[in-house]
């Protein structure tokens, strides 16, 4: 059952023009709309990799479907999309992606960006080259984004990845794949991998996720989602589950680029490759 919004509180930062609000069960919400400037499907984007990546064990937000009606759209001004054409229009009502607010309601301090020196101390660095895993999975095009949150009297921040909606190339559907696409923008998060080891638990997580896992996943997601185009969404899981074994090519990729990211990177480290993945029966059927 969908979390009903019962507040907007404001508009956050980004392209997608969310609105932070409080739901029903007294928590905050980042609510992205199926009438967003980016595409529809970013919210399908962002609940299938969202609940891929916590299944792997990764900091990423709670996500959950939120329900937002006419009447809190009516009856809220400031709940219009602007740059979309002359004047602006309101939201869409319905169904929307809904990402727990990071800090809640009482929070101690967020923030999108660490000096090195802090940077270098969070809680959670390793799981960066977790998160590298997903993002080359689930051909994220865009950068990776995380932001820090630190609660009262701890000194040391913890990241939490947000911001999926440009996996499996945004509205596109596709993975068009490039050595620097889905990666951090500052290579210190990655400075401590000296070789596959680095990227464990969850590359060996991701490479033996049963495959109704994923399905189940995208069985949960709204149908207006994705425009009700079930044979697109059978799609593009199906290739998500192809490419699972690919996805240390994809890393290698990115270690062998200009940018270096793994300085200490031992050469001499093998890994054997799991090849024993679950074949996908093509008659596989998806149910919604």
């Amino acid at each position: 059952m969908a979390v009903l919004a019962v507040q907007a509180i404001r508009r956050m930062r980004g392209g997608a023009q969310s609105q932070l609000m409080l739901g029903s069960d007294s928590t905050l919400w980042v609510v992205k709309f199926q009438n967003n400037p980016q595409h529809l499907r970013v919210l399908a984007n962002e609940f299938l990799a969202t609940r891929l990546a916590a299944h792997l064990g990764l900091s990423v937000p709670h996500c959950d479907v939120v329900e937002v009606t006419g009447w809190l759209i009516d009856n809220t001004p400031a709940m219009r999309l602007e740059g979309l054409g002359p004047g602006t229009q309101p939201y869409a009502a319905g169904l929307q992606f809904g990402s727990r607010f990071v800090g809640g309601l009482m929070p101690g301090q967020v923030l999108d960006y660490l000096p090195e020196p802090q940077l270098e101390e969070v809680r959670n660095l390793a799981e960066f080259a977790g998160m590298l895993c997903v993002d080359k999975w689930t051909g994220n095009c865009n950068g990776r984004q995380a932001v820090f949150e630190r609660r009262p009297r701890e000194r040391r921040y913890r990241a939490s990845f947000i911001d999926q909606g440009f996996c499996f190339n945004a509205g596109e559907w596709t993975f068009p794949d490039g050595p620097l696409r889905g990666v951090y923008q500052r290579n210190t998060v990655y400075r401590a991998v000296t070789g596959w080891p680095g990227f464990e638990p969850w590359l060996s997580r991701l490479e033996s996720i049963p495959p109704d896992v994923v399905w189940n996943i995208a069985a949960q997601m709204p149908p207006e989602w994705y425009a009700h185009d079930q044979p697109a969404l059978e799609k593009v899981v199906e290739q998500l589950l192809a490419r699972r074994h690919r996805v240390r090519d994809l890393i290698a990729s990115f270690r062998d680029s200009d940018r270096n990211p793994f300085p200490l990177w031992n050469p001499g480290t093998t890994v054997t490759v799991p090849r024993n993945f679950a074949t996908l029966r093509t008659g596989d059927s998806f149910v919604m």
